[in-house]
């Protein structure tokens, strides 16, 4: 099993470069899917859920909570 990524101790940028590493990720296997039958199935739903983690993180620091 994967270790889950923890997103509370990266500043700003490295949240950033994290999202667009993730939304490239995600665009890469809806490709995958529309050309076959992907390997692992669950994988874009992974892929958006950290997506929805690092913006969670970016609006934190945003707005001075974390």
């Amino acid at each position: 099993m994967a270790k889950k990524t923890t997103l509370t101790d990266k500043n700003e940028a490295q949240l950033q470069e994290h999202l667009m590493k993730q939304r490239e990720e995600l665009r890469t296997l809806r490709f995958i899917a529309a050309g076959g039958r992907p390997k692992d199935a669950a994988a874009p739903k992974k892929a958006r859920k950290e997506i929805a983690r690092a913006l969670t993180q970016l609006n934190a620091l945003a707005r001075g909570d974390a």
